[in-house]
């Protein structure tokens, strides 16, 4: 998330600071392992991974440039706050401080709220959902959202919800990363309440159409 909010500083188009910060996270040589050791023998879903998480980034960056308003987003954003002649070391320690300290505030509320749930939900709430293909999507998709897994570990947790359909497990994978209570903290910390609840609702549709499109055809 700073880095995102660093390059539109720096002149990069917000589309593209978007597209960036939504595949970083789920389109990386570690996640896409993981998941093929999550998934032995099932190399269809690591690459329905890979393309749904690339079209809901890709696709979120042209909605940003189609619909996107520069009053949604914090005036903080577009301040480069570069002193001339100033020393870079000092620059980089101070924008290091200054990220570290405000990021981290944002991610110990949004884990504490996923914490929470992960405690006062019992299993056999999940299981009443999986018998439906649509609702389990649906489901799996706002667990994903509510659970805040790392995205280097979402994919062993999806594989152990051996009750969901693939397509459903896949939507799990590809909206976590993206969209979950750390990061729509962490966007409302950077960007702004304003930008973070647009932000996130549209990701999310789009990472459950991408899912369930890509899913119904490759798995």
């Amino acid at each position: 998330m700073p880095v995102a909010g660093s390059l539109i500083r720096r002149g990069v188009t917000p589309a593209a600071a978007f597209a960036f910060l939504l595949s970083a996270p789920a389109i990386n040589p570690v996640v896409l392992t993981a998941t093929a050791v999550a998934f032995p023998g099932n190399p269809a879903m690591v690459v329905a991974r890979l393309l749904a998480s690339l079209a809901t980034a890709a696709v979120m960056g042209w909605l940003w440039l189609w619909l996107g308003k520069e009053e949604w987003l914090r005036a903080a954003v577009w301040h480069t706050g570069h002193q001339p002649g100033g020393s870079r070391w000092r620059e980089f320690r101070l924008g290091f401080q200054h990220d570290f300290l405000h990021a981290g505030g944002f991610l110990v509320l949004g884990a504490m709220a996923a914490a929470t749930f992960n405690v006062a939900v019992p299993r056999s709430v999940l299981d009443t959902f999986a018998g439906s293909v649509w609702l389990s999507v649906l489901f799996l998709a706002i667990l994903a959202v509510v659970l805040a897994v790392c995205s280097e570990a979402d994919a062993f947790v999806a594989a152990s919800l051996t009750g969901f359909s693939p397509t459903a497990r896949l939507a799990f994978m590809v909206v976590g990363p993206m969209v979950d209570l750390k990061l729509i903290a962490l966007q409302a910390g950077t960007f702004g309440r304003a930008f973070a609840w647009r932000f996130s609702s549209a990701t999310t549709l789009v990472a459950v159409a991408a899912s369930a499109l890509i899913g119904g055809a490759l798995l």
